[in-house]
């Protein structure tokens, strides 16, 4: 398979499809001023061609901010792509198009993943999708765009998630998670007064969550929002640990960019060598699949923040070059098969 990448920093549809042939999936990253004129446009320029996108960054070697980024997948490829609406209240209604769409797709677990973007309620979203993908072991990665916002095949949607399940014809496919975080202290968190429709997280240990916070790191109210960039909680899932980054300051409590609920074991969690644990990352991809076609990734925007404010960003695609074709967006979660996760990269490997 081939993938292209095509991008404007100006926002210049044309430009960024310039070179494109024959497209059989397309995924569309826009800006909230343009990205409905976007979508349309780009319907009329490839009629009926399978595509999904988002109000969000893309990158290659470079990030476009303000701008457009088309990724395209050609050449052994094949997509089916749609959407389950009313997220916020029950996207179980629309099952049935997933379940549809697999069996048209066919595939399985070894050359086939489901690419998905949200506007929101990831957390049913994910459970409700995972219902279907893992009866055939299928995975899924992604992320969550701005402004509440996706569009799915030259239409716009809200309240929704598009995805698309995408089949290489000429390999495997693989997904992964990246964590450039591990635990701090042996600090160990019962979450209570817990909000789960606003991500509110109000006690820990039966002690107000801002004070908590604030005792054992040494810091202001005004700090604890770049704070979270080093020291976000995370919350145990078997072995793994999902991380929750830190939203605002709310009374006593904290608002979070995922869902947090009453009995919940949480932990604090400090930033690691995130350079060594890139390297660790590239290299497991490496030794996987020897022979890359392409690796699409989703990058948290704290992720983006932290690595910029660290001069550290340009590095980090140069790094991620050496995967090969290796392009992406910058998500505000990032969703690993069942998972909604802050503060992390994932991505999808084709052979």
């Amino acid at each position: 398979m081939k993938q292209f990448f095509g991008m404007s920093q100006r926002g210049n549809l044309d430009e960024a499809l310039q070179g494109l042939r024959h497209p059989e999936f397309i995924m569309l990253f826009s800006n909230q001023d343009q990205f409905e004129s976007h979508v349309a446009a780009l319907e009329q320029h490839f009629p009926g061609v399978p595509s999904i996108g988002c109000i969000g960054m893309s990158y290659l070697n470079t990030v476009v901010e303000h701008g457009v980024g088309i990724v395209a997948f050609s050449d052994g490829v094949s997509a089916v792509t749609n959407t389950l609406e009313d997220v916020s209240t029950m996207p179980v209604k629309y099952i049935n198009r997933l379940e549809r769409d697999l069996q048209t797709l066919g595939g399985s677990y070894q050359d086939t993943v489901c690419i998905d973007f949200c506007s929101g309620n990831d957390a049913l979203v994910l459970t409700t999708i995972y219902t279907v993908l893992h009866k055939r072991n299928i995975s899924l990665m992604g992320g969550t765009g701005d402004q509440g916002k996706v569009s799915a095949n030259g239409r716009v949607y809200q309240d929704a998630v598009a995805y698309a399940l995408v089949r290489n014809h000429n390999g495997r496919v693989k997904t992964y998670k990246e964590n450039i975080y591990h635990q701090l202290g042996d600090y160990r968190f019962i979450a209570s007064d817990t909000d789960r429709a606003n991500y509110v997280l109000g006690t820990l240990n039966g002690k107000s969550a801002r004070q908590v916070y604030k005792d054992i790191l040494h810091v202001t109210d005004e700090e604890i929002l770049t704070r979270t960039f080093q020291n976000p909680f995370g919350k145990l899932n078997g072995d793994d640990t999902c991380i929750i980054s830190i939203k605002e300051v709310r009374g006593n409590s904290l608002a979070c960019f995922r869902q947090v609920n009453d009995s919940d074991v949480l932990i604090l969690l400090e930033l690691g060598d995130y350079r060594a644990i890139v390297r660790d990352t590239i290299q497991q991809i490496c030794q996987d699949f020897p022979r890359r076609s392409a690796v699409f990734s989703v990058n948290c925007l704290f992720r983006y923040k932290l690595f910029s404010e660290q001069g550290y960003m340009r590095n980090y695609l140069q790094d991620m070059s050496a995967l090969g074709n290796h392009v992406g967006f910058v998500g505000y979660g990032e969703h690993y098969n069942n998972r909604f996760v802050n503060q992390s990269m994932t991505c999808v490997v084709f052979e």
